[in-house]
């Protein structure tokens, strides 16, 4: 799927950049662990390879060093929205100005000065109260501004005060201040970022988060601390509100358009013998519902797949299979997978290489949960044991060229799906997965030649013209594309009324999006996409950055949460609430700080209601 166009905010909102490409890295690793990759790719799979905004940062350049020595010395440029603890309090090793040269300034005395002095005496006392936080004299310091705010109300020496209280860890103190600040001057970005670090520390992530998001959108997006913070805090939600969805989360399948995608990854083969439809077994047997399941198999509809799920989990519950035990563990496995139940479907797995070393599927299987799991290595080995049992089985070069693919080795990648196609040319995906690694490789030539072959051998392939159709698409060859995705939809129709895959209706719908900013029909296209399958994520993350566009901001939340129902994985899950999150803080800062909203609307920003 070509990247969809981007949202007109500043290209330093990475926050904003992550939301308008959530198809793209969705579909590039969810499409590629499932067996099908697709154009568009991030720097490899985002639900094992760390995120980047986790590492440390480059080395600080000079100015970056000065800015830091400064805000050592001065409340007005201490800022700390990246969540670490200050430094401790340090002994006093400074003095500032003697008292006596300081104005006397308490509640009774300060009513007798006139509104000059007191604006004079504001500023001496808060110049006075910066050397004293230069000197880590907070206690001092919050004195001299205590007294500058007797004087005069000013946001500056509420914030710099909270600064003082920032250094002390006295978070609730740091909140009451910074709010003061903001009462006077909403639109004060160091006491917004100054209060979002507190409210962090004292466990408030949604109030933090709003505090950080409303920061960025009046900075313009230009302070990339606060605009990492805000990273944070939504990965730090996600994660922690993944971890409680998941202990009481049903086990289902996903959509039937991945469960498809994922089995014909896999060649065709007949049934193991005696599990043929003219074998007659009865329902009440292990092998008859063994058989069961792969007739309900072949429907390849959710209902099918529903009900081979349960088939092959009462085949083992009844036993007495015989030479098919192994074939039956690997099926309840695959299900397991595909559900999300990944230590079951681990052991399940095991069990079926235990029982048969010879199945190499076992291994494959083994091996694409463990990369979608984050452990590339452990899938490495299996993919080496499967190729011990058979070197020649063009399977085991297909699914490894996947793992090549996912990491960014298209090299490797485009030279095991050559040998899949050397060992069986008939296998179509290995044909359009050498395409695809072609053209991420810069080979546009080789990739369109090989597209060219593959509808010439391939032509009643609905598949062949989705996948370059996306090809055409990135690079702008909007008619053609459309054209591609047309005749895959009407393949689809024909061959498979009941159970269609729904990719190229999504792909013609963000084409129509790209090339003429038609929402009406992308919209359109997409929710017929969710009538046909109601459980796929892609169009659902889709609709979410329609509406988004759009400025649809409520609606949109509705399907991020859609996604968040949908995530298979944890890492899916916690992707998908980040920008539940990100979008439902968008509307908060709406609601919060109306006076917001002509600076969103300036920027062209993409949740404008």
């Amino acid at each position: 799927m070509p990247p969809g166009t981007p949202v007109t905010v500043p290209a330093d909102s990475s926050l904003w950049d992550r939301i308008s490409t959530w198809v793209s890295e969705n579909k590039a690793v969810v499409y590629t662990i499932a067996g099908v990759a697709v154009v568009v790719t991030t720097a490899g799979a985002v639900y094992y390879i760390s995120s980047s905004s986790e590492k440390d940062t480059a080395r600080r350049s000079n100015k970056e060093r000065r800015k830091k020595k400064k805000t050592e010395k001065d409340p007005e440029a201490a800022e700390r929205p990246t969540g670490g603890e200050p430094s401790a309090p340090q002994p006093k090793v400074a003095t500032v100005e003697a008292a006596s040269e300081l104005p006397d300034i308490n509640e009774t005395s300060v009513l007798a000065l006139s509104e000059s002095e007191r604006k004079e005496f504001a500023a001496k006392l808060k110049e006075q109260g910066n050397k004293a936080y230069g000197a880590k004299d907070f206690d001092k310091a919050i004195e001299l501004y205590s007294k500058a705010i007797l004087c005069k109300a000013d946001p500056v020496y509420y914030s710099n005060r909270a600064a003082c209280y920032n250094a002390l860890y006295k978070w609730d103190k740091v909140v009451e201040d910074t709010t003061a600040a903001l009462s006077l001057d909403p639109e004060y970005v160091k006491a917004l970022n100054r209060r979002a670090n507190a409210y962090d520390h004292l466990g408030k992530y949604s109030e933090a988060l709003l505090d950080f998001t409303a920061s960025c959108i009046i900075d313009g997006f230009r302070n990339e601390q606060s605009a990492q913070a805000v990273e944070r805090l939504l990965k730090k939600f996600a994660e922690s509100k993944a971890k409680e969805i998941l202990a009481t989360k049903p086990a289902k399948l996903p959509s039937p358009t991945f469960v498809g995608n994922y089995l014909q990854s896999f060649r065709v083969r007949d049934r193991p013998a005696g599990l043929e439809d003219s074998v007659e077994l009865s329902p009440e047997t292990g092998k008859g519902q063994l058989q069961l399941g792969l007739q309900r198999l072949e429907t390849k509809t959710g209902e099918g797949y529903e009900d081979a799920d349960m088939a092959f989990d009462k085949a083992l519950q009844l036993g007495d299979l015989g030479e098919h035990e192994a074939f039956a563990y690997n099926m309840r496995g695959t299900f397991l997978c595909l559900k999300g139940k990944h230590e079951y479907a681990l052991s399940d797995l095991t069990k079926s290489i235990e029982l048969d070393p010879s199945m190499t599927q076992s291994y494959i299987k083994r091996a694409s949960m463990n990369l979608e799991l984050g452990a590339p290595e452990t899938a490495v080995e299996d993919f080496d044991r499967a190729l011990a049992q058979n070197a020649n089985d063009p399977d085991i070069y297909y699914h490894r060229a996947q793992l090549h693919f996912i990491k960014g080795e298209f090299s490797e990648a485009a030279k095991d799906y050559q040998k899949s196609i050397d060992l069986d040319r008939d296998f179509i995906f290995s044909h359009i997965q050498l395409g695809v690694t072609q053209y991420k490789m810069g080979s546009i030539a080789s990739s369109m030649a090989t597209f060219r072959r593959c509808i010439k051998n391939f032509s009643k392939t609905p598949d062949v013209y989705n996948y370059y159709g996306e090809l055409l698409l990135d690079q702008s060859k909007f008619q053609e594309a459309i054209e591609k995705f047309d005749t895959a939809i009407e393949m689809e129709k024909q061959a498979k009324p009941m159970g269609m895959n729904v990719l190229p209706l999504i792909n013609k719908s963000l084409a129509l999006f790209q090339w003429k900013q038609d929402f009406a029909e992308a919209e359109k296209l997409c929710q017929k996409a969710l009538i046909i399958d109601p459980e796929c994520d892609i169009a659902v993350a889709t609709m979410a950055q329609l509406l988004l566009q759009q400025g649809k901001v409520t609606e949109a939340l509705k399907y991020f949460q859609r996604a968040a129902e949908l995530a298979r994985t944890e890492g899916e899950l916690v992707n998908a609430l980040s920008y539940a999150e990100a979008t439902r803080t968008q509307i908060k800062v709406q609601e919060e700080y109306p006076q917001l909203a002509s600076k969103l609307s300036g920027m062209g920003g993409p949740m404008m209601p």
